[in-house]
């Protein structure tokens, strides 16, 4: 019986939808309104035109998508064609300790650089964009690092996302460090949907947020590892370095919990002969501090980090790296110019080896850097030396000099005193620290196929 119900409801409701029907065709046809006629006849023309519009609008975008789709995989497809040979060749030579990334020679290359410029670059920074502030000379930019025995793998923005891919990154130390991270931040932004990448700033730490990877790129300030007076991200240029030699917990707390980390720190210990340990805390009412040369200082605050490194981070989890000082070219002599002279302003080529006749960096420095990781490594820590010194040390063209702005644009007077305000540390962007990022982008290939 209720099956016999159910029948006969389904009966009765379609029995209702007829007459309904033939109610409104008779309404339409046979009404006594010849005005009604036409506004009905009407109506059913432009819902009949509505609906053919949304159908081809419909077809049109799914062909598109197909088409694009298609576009997409032929050049995925070529590409791999194109350099899976010579990628999966590096990765080898790497594991066999064959390939030295490090020692080479800087090759003149127009065609596959840049790999993009600080105008379409959205999270480019001022002091790095000296295209922008009317450099002229733009040679800096296309030059491509060959090392000796091996080619680095070309770089795959997507690629390099993929390797990221619910991870995060973040890049620990000073000015150079985040110089290296907007260098890493427009190699891949290209790459990511306006819509699905962003920046915020957080006290010290600058994230980028590539949303369709859910990854993160970030940067916290920290220039000498340690807690120290030069921390706030803003106001650190003071007249002496105050560091609490033994406290790094206040900066670990913001990266400790990172995938990979990349750290550098020596620019700011060098820059003064000495600085002070303090004793205590910040804000005591009566400091106790203790002074010691740089390298001493240098030495103390690695070896907190060591240690921090070895007892708190999941060693099967965090990958490290260390980047090598970055040269400075303030001495023309270095180079066989003389010393009196604009230090690296109109500087349009790389040095060569044989040109190359002095070095600002400090030996002994390299020297407690290179202990420091080699006895992280030894102890079962994941971390390599990016040894970019010596690479760098070649480009005194690479430099911002005076194109550039900081907090404002320099003035006429500042720009005609090279010697003084010209940026001979940092580096141009696009320039010498995207051979960075392409020698880090290599290690986590290599690491992709462990």
């Amino acid at each position: 019986m209720a099956k016999r119900k159910v029948v006969d409801d389904q009966n009765h409701q379609n029995l209702h939808l007829q007459k309904g029907f033939k109610y409104w065709w008779w309404q339409l046809v046979e009404g006594n309104s010849g005005y009604n006629f036409c506004i009905n006849v009407v109506i059913l023309v432009f819902l009949a035109l509505l609906i053919t519009v949304m159908y081809l609008h419909t077809e049109s975008r799914i062909v598109l998508e197909v088409e694009k789709r298609a576009v997409l995989l032929e050049g995925v497809n070529q590409n791999a064609s194109n350099h899976h040979h010579s990628i999966v060749d590096d990765i080898l030579l790497h594991k066999n300790n064959k390939c030295d990334y490090f020692t080479g020679n800087w090759v003149f290359d127009n065609k596959s650089r840049p790999l993009y410029r600080d105008w379409n670059c959205s999270f480019m920074f001022d002091d790095l964009a000296c295209e922008k502030y009317h450099r002229e000379d733009l040679n800096y930019q296309y030059w491509r690092w060959q090392p000796n025995d091996c080619d680095l793998p070309r770089f795959d923005a997507k690629a390099l996302l993929g390797l990221l891919r619910n991870k995060r990154l973040v890049f620990v130390g000073d000015s150079l460090n985040r110089n290296q991270w907007v260098s890493f931040v427009c190699m891949v932004e290209s790459a990511i949907p306006p819509l699905f990448k962003s920046r915020k700033l957080d006290g010290n730490l600058y994230t980028f947020s590539a949303k369709e990877y859910n990854a993160s790129i970030d940067f916290y300030w920290s220039p000498l590892l340690v807690e120290s007076n030069s921390d706030d991200p803003y106001n650190h240029h003071l007249s002496e370095r105050i560091v609490r030699s033994e406290s790094i917990q206040k900066h670990a707390m913001n990266w400790s919990n990172a995938d990979i980390l990349v750290f550098n720190s020596y620019l700011w210990y060098r820059s003064v002969p000495k600085l002070k340990v303090l004793r205590g805390n910040f804000g005591d009412p009566k400091p106790v501090y203790k002074e010691v040369e740089r390298v001493k200082g240098y030495g103390m605050a690695l070896d907190t980090w060591s240690k921090f490194v070895l007892s708190h981070l999941d060693h099967k989890k965090t990958r490290l790296f260390w980047v090598s000082m970055s040269p400075t070219h303030t001495r023309p002599q270095n180079w066989g110019k003389p010393a009196k002279g604009p230090r690296c302003m109109n500087e349009t080529q790389p040095t060569s080896k044989e040109e190359l006749k002095g070095s600002e960096s400090e030996p002994k420095m390299m020297n407690i850097t290179g202990d420091a990781i080699s006895d992280l490594k030894s102890k079962g820590v994941k971390i390599d030396l990016l040894n970019i010194t010596q690479l760098s040390e070649y480009r005194k063209d690479g430099h911002p000099t005076v194109y550039r702005r900081l907090w404002r644009p320099l003035t006429k007077e500042q720009i005609a005193n090279p010697v003084k305000y010209a940026d001979c540390t940092h580096w141009c962007l696009p320039g010498v620290p995207d051979v960075w990022n392409e020698i880090l982008y290599a290690y986590l290939l290599s690491d992709s196929t462990a």
